[in-house]
């Protein structure tokens, strides 16, 4: 079991320490920094609770728990993602739960821990998420979970837990909530990582109903992202997962929306074909248990992108000539000789705009070799960046979300310039 538990996250490490190097490198300059919290309330099963507050906390900020993967802990998961550096950017709080168990994995598997109040992890980290709450002016509206592998399943737990603290969450990687559930005190369940845990929607559903009886109110919303070469957590456990959240929010299987945000990857929308569909499923050909992980469009899903904090003086923008009409945030994550780009169109003028062309250039050695949600040419040098059909207009105060991945020689930085239909950005 332990051999196979260490399997869980191996490979999820040597991830983490790219991504650490990735987001050391282009994360902006802060003196803000991950500490840890003890005394935060009840914790049956020993967690470690890790807290990141940004300088510039937005006014009702939003609240993230980021679950880290087996073999990880929650210094390494704050270090190995962009999660903080999107916090530096929208003001929100991120707690990092730590397992002090020798598996390093999270309890999603012992009747405690699939009963709403019962024990184990999750009452340790809803500890956490009250000990904030009553120290900062949270959002209850706005509290969200996330995690990969060993974290995805725990995600899945959280929102079926406490679907009322909850509004959305996460899962790279994962399986259904009571998937992994064993009766014998073992943290394993082969069938369910091999996907020979098969049931109906229905059945789904009803197990997490079962594990909160009596709540009616709304279920979160939920986004799930698996790789088709999954050797750990297999394939057919993404497609139980898709069938317990619709029915949980009373959906099909029929996907209302379907496109490709990148080369190789489908995304189905379920109950909604906008950003914040109520189950949105992201599948990744090729792609095996060592996922990459994108923050920027986790964050996004949950809204967690709108709310920008205070400016300090100066702002943290590059003012073009004459003002402007349009913001963009540009946010890479690089790793050996690639990078990906997520860059956020906001149009800050008084008037929608109607059709558009993003121009930058790019920084001398990186060429674009895939991007979604707009047409790019050439793939270096003086790039335009155009829109695709889908996302033709930006209305006032409305942002539009694009990028690409790239291969680089050794400088990952993003564009000092951005300009709109002709029109300067301010660039954040």
């Amino acid at each position: 079991m332990r051999v196979r538990l260490r399997l869980l996250g191996a490979a999820l490490t040597a991830a983490a320490l790219t991504l650490l190097a990735a987001v050391t490198a282009t994360a902006p300059a802060s003196a803000a920094s991950l500490t840890e919290v003890t005394g935060f309330g009840t914790n049956p099963s020993n967690l470690r609770m890790y807290l990141y507050v940004p300088d510039r906390v937005a006014p009702r900020p939003g609240l993230l728990v980021a679950v880290h993967y087996c073999t990880g802990s929650g210094p390494a998961f704050h270090s190995g993602t962009q999660f903080a550096s999107l916090a530096d950017r929208y003001g929100y709080l991120v707690i990092y739960p730590s397992v002090t168990r020798s598996s390093q994995c999270f309890d999603v598997s012992s009747p405690q821990a699939l009963r709403r109040d019962g024990g184990s992890d999750p009452v340790g980290i809803m500890s956490m998420v009250n000990h904030v709450r009553q120290r900062y002016d949270v959002d209850p509206a706005r509290i969200f979970a996330t995690g990969v592998s060993s974290g995805a399943m725990m995600t899945n737990v959280l929102l079926g837990l406490y679907p009322d603290v909850f509004s959305a969450g996460a899962a790279f990687a994962g399986v259904p909530f009571g998937c992994f559930a064993t009766t014998n005190g073992s943290e394993w369940n082969s069938e369910c990582a091999n996907g020979q845990v098969v049931r109906t929607p229905q059945a789904w559903g009803d197990l997490v109903r079962n594990a909160y009886p009596g709540y009616t109110g709304e279920r979160p919303r939920m986004q799930l992202w698996h790789g088709t070469n999954d050797e750990t957590l297999r394939y057919p456990n993404f497609t139980e997962e898709i069938k317990q959240w619709t029915n949980l929010h009373g959906l099909g299987q029929t996907p209302t929306y379907t496109d490709t945000p990148q080369s190789g990857y489908t995304r189905t929308r379920y109950g909604g074909s906008g950003g914040t569909a109520p189950v949105e499923a992201i599948s990744m050909q090729g792609v095996s248990h060592n996922l990459p992980v994108d923050a920027a469009q986790a964050i996004r899903f949950f809204g967690l992108d709108t709310s920008t904090p205070p400016p300090t003086t100066p702002p943290p923008t590059t003012p073009p000539p004459g003002g402007a009409a349009c913001r963009v945030a540009y946010a890479v994550n690089a790793w050996n000789s690639g990078l990906t780009a997520s860059v956020t169109i906001t149009n800050i003028g008084a008037t929608t705009v109607n059709g558009w062309s993003l121009a930058f250039t790019l920084p001398g050695g990186q060429g674009i070799t895939s991007g979604w949600n707009a047409s790019y040419a050439p793939a270096s040098g003086a790039v335009t960046a155009r829109n695709v059909s889908y996302n033709r207009t930006i209305a006032p105060l409305a942002s539009v979300n694009i990028g690409f991945q790239a291969t680089h020689t050794g400088d990952t930085g993003r564009p000092t310039s951005f300009t709109l239909n002709g029109a300067g950005c301010a660039v954040t």
